[in-house]
């Protein structure tokens, strides 16, 4: 009797544990937005602290299919606004390009081209203002009174490990920066 049962119930745990045949589901495809629809196809930031996600705007320039003005999720990377400008035009050069760093509002992304300087200022004299720290190279950077290319690479490392920098006096933090450099950068600079 006992052999019966444990025949059942090994027949029974069989068939349960039998595969089951299941059906993938379809692939959905991307959206595809005309090129002209582009920024206007993505919704505004909401009006008065409404209900909706926070939006960023930034400018996406350079070697891109679509450059211009996107408004993207606050928290959005520079991977997410390539992708909104068209993606980055096949052959270009990518390397010093962190497509993990978040992005920060009314920020400007330069895909395989030098930020250009300002109009007005003459090359390899003082720039017509205070330098961002959110968009200037480790070659702006080093132009810096006591600024060196080991200081200035630390200060890039430090806005990509952090996602950019909200206030000058952030600059404090940055390994190398003591209260003498600061006071000296203080008003050459801003976030």
């Amino acid at each position: 009797m006992v052999l019966v049962a444990a025949v059942g119930f090994a027949g029974q745990q069989y068939w349960s544990a039998r595969p089951q045949g299941v059906t993938a589901p379809a692939p959905v495809a991307p959206a595809v937005v005309p090129a002209g629809v582009a920024a206007s196809a993505v919704a505004p930031a909401p009006e008065g602290g409404g209900a909706g996600p926070a939006r960023i705007v930034v400018d996406v320039g350079g070697k891109v299919r679509d450059p211009g003005v996107r408004r993207l999720p606050a928290g959005s990377r520079v991977e997410d606004a390539l992708a909104a400008a068209g993606g980055v035009r096949p052959g270009t050069d990518t390397t010093g390009l962190n497509r993990a760093r978040v992005l920060v509002d009314g920020e400007q992304v330069l895909v395989g081209a030098t930020a250009q300087p300002p109009p007005g200022g003459a090359a390899g004299g003082p720039a017509a203002g205070p330098l961002s720290l959110g968009s200037a190279t480790v070659e702006q950077l080093d132009g810096l009174p006591g600024v060196g290319p080991v200081l200035a690479q630390h200060i890039v490392d430090f806005r990509t490990a952090r996602g950019g920098f909200r206030s000058v006096e952030e600059l404090r933090q940055v390994n190398g920066i003591g209260e003498r450099r600061f006071a000296d950068l203080r008003k050459l600079v801003r976030p």
